[in-house]
């Protein structure tokens, strides 16, 4: 297509969060983009937020100049693309013949397209014979995964975007829609405008969200399960039980008896509070529940996912329009990570790596070797295991775990102290990328092909519009590669996004016929030209079916056929606060950053918000402390410490301070919010607690200090 100018557009899709944003995409003449809102895409209509709007800022030769990664480096020094993946294939097939499958492990990202994801996950769990994959996307929305499951039997998510539109209550629930996912709060604004639809926000900070709030309720940090099982209760004191609906349901009664054995001043909610949260929940029929992390990054994760379904459930209200759960991811391809069984504990195409019938058909679809039994190392599990020792080759794909990950001054010491660790980036310049023994230069956003799926199950297309920078090549091109090197020649054989995607909407037909909700098998003999004409849209798709919602007549996947209210109670934070470190350290995202921000990092617009760390701390404690404004902070745990300026707000309570978690030792080395996060973990779906650490607070006294201006 062309511009207003006559110069040639392309639509993709926005490589920040899940909301999965359409862009149009136009070269400006001088090797970068002109980034617009695609007014054509379902997810957006042409609106983007600040990062989205900053796109075009982030490419091209000027602005990656000494950034981008230009060619292979091993131990440090250039080298070909041939040496360096026979190095990386060398690698691991050592490992795997002196060690086992399971000294093997892969660490890849939501940042990964669809193709790339399934062909990291098809080498691991095929061919090299382990489970050990896992994904940051473990540290986002694994909970909801876990939650998923066991109240519908699969990852399925309901609803549908279109239902913010047609509600008449959101609630957001540990989610800062206004800064995180910024496009979807303006169609929650505008269902206000239209609609006159209220707005409640469940969080224990106020942040941008609630300034359009009719409601915010302040509860106790972690205490989501005791304000759901509370309002569980009152759902069947009001009489409000859907009859008809939960005849199809299994656990009511056990769920309806942990829910009475809560105290909901557990919650530190008024009782006024609660009357009024119960009121407008209970009396208004078209409630969307949206929860994000808060929720998600939690010892008690899954819990508060199903305390949340149990209320949509009990009341029939899901999978019509207007209504329902909604979760939503943080990254722009979380959701085909999952569809691809990306994760340590799923096979490919939502099937169950535990069930043998599962395993038989993938394995015999993909011809491989062998297939592990038991499900892979999660995320902090398998750092640990690095750093034991009981790892020997580990490749990192699109992420930066040495910052992301919990306890990650451990992290680091343990990917250092790996015997092999192979790295795919797109730049060099990132804590993880600078431990590897091989580093592999990877297509970066605009240079690379394929499919991702946003929140709502809207599969979209990114499309190369820039020519790859110096060489970097395509990470499914880069893992298809080492699966030949690796002696797999012909399952490998792969030369176009095109042909993967194909293989994966195949063998969800498969997936389909044995009662998995993932079905694209309708896109499985699409040509290279329909593939690359491929319009948004939501899966399911098969021959009797496409897109839509789940559950607003049933049919769900658990073999009962039923849904399941799973009995959930309130339990508090692993860490506990007491003399040492009597604060709890809350963590986030702010609005014009990017996890750690080797995209948003390279736009001076947007470095230009809140530009430096900070600690968010009530004025009370900031008078307890002696501080002011704008002092230095030196913040410790028991895993580590940072160095912080202080902001003082009553956007925290007294007793909680909050952070944003954006900052490496690349750009604020003292500011490494990770390392003060413990790695403990959701019991059920192994996802960190990243917001509700325990920390010591005190000013930093330093002899002096000075500011660096550059223009």
């Amino acid at each position: 297509m062309m511009d207003g100018s006559g110069l040639p557009t392309t639509r993709s899709t926005c490589p920040y969060c899940g909301v999965g944003c359409g862009v149009l995409l136009t070269p400006d003449g001088n090797g970068g983009l002109l980034v617009k809102g695609d007014p054509g895409h379902p997810a957006n209509f042409g609106k983007l937020c600040s990062k989205g709007s900053a796109l075009g800022e982030t490419v091209g030769e000027e602005v990656n100049r000494g950034y981008r990664l230009r060619t292979p480096l091993v131990d440090g020094k250039p080298a070909s693309w041939d040496d360096a993946l026979q190095t990386v294939a060398d690698k691991f097939r050592a490992a795997q013949q002196e060690y086992g499958p399971d000294a093997c492990a892969f660490y890849v990202s939501g940042q990964l397209l669809t193709e790339d994801y399934y062909v990291a996950n098809k080498l691991i769990k095929g061919f090299i014979g382990t489970a050990n994959i896992d994904t940051n996307s473990r540290l986002c929305m694994a909970s909801t995964v876990a939650g998923h499951k066991r109240a519908f039997g699969t990852d399925t998510v309901p609803g549908t975007y279109e239902d913010l539109d047609e509600a008449d209550l959101i609630v957001l629930v540990g989610s800062n829609l206004a800064w995180c996912h910024p496009v979807l709060f303006q169609r929650v604004l505008a269902a206000r405008e239209k609609r006159g639809a209220r707005i409640i926000v469940v969080d224990p900070r106020r942040t941008a969200s609630c300034d359009a709030a009719d409601l915010h309720l302040k509860l106790v940090l972690g205490s989501d399960v005791a304000l759901f099982n509370d309002l569980l209760a009152r759902i069947e004191d009001a009489g409000a039980v859907d009859a008809d609906y939960i005849a199809q349901t299994d656990g009511i009664a056990e769920a309806m008896a942990a829910a009475r054995e809560n105290n909901p001043t557990e919650t530190g909610l008024t009782s006024e509070e609660l009357d009024a949260f119960a009121a407008e929940w209970i009396g208004t029929e078209k409630v969307v529940t949206v929860f994000s992390q808060g929720v998600n990054q939690s010892t008690s994760g899954a819990d508060k996912v199903n305390a949340i379904l149990n209320c949509h459930l009990a009341t029939g209200r899901i999978g019509r329009p207007g209504l329902g759960p909604l979760s939503v991811t943080g990254q722009p391809n979380a959701m085909g990570g999952r569809e691809v069984g990306g994760l340590a504990n799923m096979l490919a195409c939502h099937l169950d790596l535990e069930n043998a019938d599962h395993r038989a058909a993938v394995k015999t679809f993909w011809d491989a070797p062998e297939m592990p039994e038991a499900a892979g190392l999660k995320a902090v599990d398998m750092f640990r295991a690095v750093g034991a020792g009981k790892i020997k080759a580990l490749w990192i794909i699109h992420t930066n775990p040495a910052v992301s990950m919990p306890e990650a001054d451990a992290v680091r010491e343990a990917i250092a102290g790996c015997d092999f660790v192979a790295v795919s980036d797109v730049t060099g310049r990132t804590d993880t990328a600078r431990l590897a023994d091989v580093l592999l230069p990877a297509a970066a956003w605009a240079e690379k092909d394929g499919t991702v799926t946003n929140s709502d199950r809207t599969i979209s297309r990114q499309r190369a519009v820039l020519p790859s920078f110096a060489g970097a090549r395509a990470d499914w091109d880069i893992l298809a590669e080492v699966g030949r090197r690796m002696g797999w020649k012909d399952v490998f054989n792969y030369q176009h996004p095109a042909e993967i995607f194909r293989e994966h909407a195949a063998l969800s037909g498969i997936a389909g016929q044995m009662g998995r909700d993932f079905d694209i098998s309708g896109l499985a003999e699409l040509s290279r030209d329909e593939y690359g004409a491929l319009k948004p849209l939501r899966w399911p798709v098969s021959a009797t079916r496409q897109g839509g919602r789940f559950f607003s007549e049933g049919d769900f996947f658990h073999a009962t056929g039923k849904v399941k209210l799973v009995p959930v109670r309130w339990r508090p934070p692993a860490a506990k606060t007491g003399p040492r470190y009597p604060f709890r350290f809350n963590t986030g995202c702010l609005r014009d950053q990017w996890h750690t921000m080797t995209r948003t990092a390279l736009s001076a617009r947007l470095s230009s918000h809140l530009a430096e760390p900070f600690l968010d701390i009530h004025p009370d404690d900031a008078r307890s402390l002696g501080l002011a404004p704008a002092d230095l902070v030196s913040v410790k745990s028991p895993q580590g410490s940072a160095i912080l300026r202080s902001r003082i707000t009553d956007d925290v309570t007294t007793g909680q301070v909050f952070a944003p978690m954006h900052w490496t030792g690349e750009t604020a080395p003292s500011a490494r919010i990770d390392a003060l996060v413990a790695g403990s973990v959701d019991p059920v779906s192994g996802q960190p607690e990243s917001k509700a650490a325990v920390v010591d607070v005190r000013k930093f006294e330093a002899a002096w200090y000075g500011f660096a201006v550059s223009l």
